[in-house]
């Protein structure tokens, strides 16, 4: 055991008085030390039932002859960094994350891990963790929060809170209506209900087979979820036993299987970030062409919020992630889980409750994946969109360019009512190391669509948008600004040309004006302090994941 490092042997006397220290017995120190990596959080919706999930995960690794341990781990929860500066760190916390796991699981030289995790930054970073410590690790995802209600209809953060600002702001709904809505759109605990950042990395993570079957989509409090957590405690302590690291799991038929879930269930735009990342962690390259080439041949079958109407609740009931499985085995690769059964074996046995929340192939809500790469001369390394929360008749779009180098004025012309039809927004400088820290859009992309203006008005940015986007938003555009990237020359009046189902996204200037432009081009440097500065030298482009370098 990797843990004898710090317990056997004569020398390690004072290692061992150490640990007798904390509680552990004689016949504790013998088996298995496993941590239990837990981000409990009473700032995090996703995050404030966890306490109530690491006593199941410690009886289960009890039970299976281990010695838990656990330790805390940072969240922040997206929607309250949301429009200030607090987003800033949200995808750096990704990595503060993963560095601190890796700190953890080697100083302590820990045997397993279980990874208690829900939302954004803290899925992918526990699993960029636990793939470039390689050893032993299963993840328990807290679960979806539970649909809202408010005057008999069910309720959703997005929809309910960040877009009822646009339509505040429209004059279709009054104070008292605004209020009410901030009241009952999230119940209590989970990660928000739509296929959103969160649930959509949770359901990825079941996919690569990371976590037990069904807990993707187990909702949060439920006693399902607490049964999941006590056989990941349990299961961990066998990977143990039986040397079955990550590595041997996340390979590249776990990441296709990833990517083949994540186009089926039209999932969130920041998957592109979060899954070339990981895939670094575990010595592999996920090039995001791989998300284009897949989206071409998988259909989008699942569709939730914000593209759907459905919930995650709707994906539970369904059958969940096996269910969805069961649709894509032509699309699988088969491959190992932590389950100890293999993908395919699971989505072959996996029962199907509901035919149109998990649709058949052929019954597809769109024949292509949720996600297309767009490439052209203002994005030669790649841009983004989710395609399946875009309209049709805008999935090809041209307009006059509103240019903004920031988040915050950006939402002051569209709150302002400055922004008309045929505008494409602008929003530059919000990209890994020009944000840096490639804030989400959602405020900008919420008010454009309450305010009735999502089928007539365009956003693209270097910044990045939350799974609840919808509209023909295009975001990860690479390079960015402040690499020097051409949505840096943008100027007031230039005409952006989106055209989804050709991938392209062009800003129409003869090439010789392009190529001036581009030469006078000297970027703005924003002036951080602290852990920001620091990132923003070694952060890489979102087209290699926004990983450090």
């Amino acid at each position: 055991m990797r843990s004898e490092k710090v317990k056997k042997g004569f020398e390690r006397t004072p290692n061992r008085a150490l640990l007798y220290a904390t509680g552990v017995t004689k016949k504790g120190m013998k088996k298995p030390f496993i941590g239990i990596a837990s981000s409990f959080s009473e700032l995090v919706p996703g995050h404030v039932g966890m306490r109530e999930l690491e006593r199941p995960i410690e009886k289960g690794i009890h039970a299976g002859g281990g010695t838990s341990f656990i330790f805390g781990v940072g969240a922040i929860c997206d929607g309250v960094a949301m429009g200030h500066i607090g987003m800033h760190y949200s995808l750096p916390s990704r990595e503060l994350i993963a560095d601190m796991i890796e700190s953890i699981a080697l100083a302590h030289q820990l045997d397993g891990l279980v990874l208690l995790t829900d939302c954004d930054k803290i899925n992918p970073g526990m699993l960029m963790a636990a793939a470039r410590l390689d050893i032993p690790a299963i993840v328990v995802t807290a679960g979806p929060m539970l649909s809202g209600n408010y005057m008999g209809v069910r309720r959703s953060l997005v929809r309910d809170t960040f877009e009822a600002v646009g339509l505040y702001q429209a004059g279709k709904i009054n104070r008292s209506q605004l209020e009410c809505l901030e009241m009952e759109a999230c119940p209590g605990q989970g990660s928000c209900q739509g296929m959103y950042t969160a649930n959509t990395t949770a359901c990825l993570i079941e996919a690569m087979g990371m976590s037990l079957p069904g807990c993707g989509s187990a909702l949060a409090g439920m006693a399902k979820k607490k049964r999941i957590a006590y056989e990941s405690g349990e299961r961990i302590v066998e990977l143990v036993r039986k040397n079955i690291t990550a590595r041997k799991i996340m390979n590249e038929n776990a990441f296709h299987n990833a990517v083949a879930v994540d186009l089926a269930l039209g999932g969130s735009t920041n998957t592109v970030l979060h899954l070339p990342a990981i895939a670094n962690d575990a010595g592999l390259k996920l090039d995001i062409e791989l998300f284009d080439k897949l989206s071409k041949k998988v259909p989008h079958i699942v569709n939730i919020r914000p593209g759907g109407e459905y919930f995650m609740e709707d994906l539970e009931f369904a059958g969940g992630i096996p269910a969805v499985l069961k649709r894509l085995i032509p699309f699988l690769k088969d491959n190992l889980t932590v389950s100890g059964r293999l993908i395919k074996a699971i989505a072959r046995e996996s029962v199907i409750v509901n035919e149109d929340v998990v649709r058949s192939l052929k019954k597809a809500h769109h024949k292509e994946g949720g996600l297309a790469i767009l490439k052209g001369n203002l994005a030669p390394d790649g841009a983004v969109v989710k395609q399946s929360a875009v309209d049709k008749e805008v999935m090809k779009f041209k307009g006059k360019a509103r240019v903004f180098n920031s988040e915050e004025s950006a939402m002051k012309a569209i709150l302002g009512r400055k922004i008309k039809k045929g505008d494409v927004v602008v929003i530059r400088y919000e990209g890994p190391r020009g944000g840096p820290g490639m804030r989400e859009m959602l405020s900008p992309t919420s008010a454009i669509t309450g305010m009735g203006l999502s089928k007539s008005v365009a956003l693209i940015t270097d910044g990045r948008f939350s799974g609840g986007t919808r509209g023909p938003c295009i975001g990860h555009i690479s390079p960015e600004a402040a690499r020097g990237g051409a949505i840096g020359i943008l100027r007031d009046g230039d005409i952006i040309e989106i055209d989804i189902p050709k991938r392209k996204l062009n800003v129409q200037l003869p090439e010789r004006e392009l190529k001036e432009r581009l030469k006078k081009f000297k970027p703005v440097k924003k002036k951080f302090s602290g852990w920001l500065e620091r990132y923003s030298r070694f952060v890489t482009s979102a087209s290699k994941g926004a990983v450090l370098e």
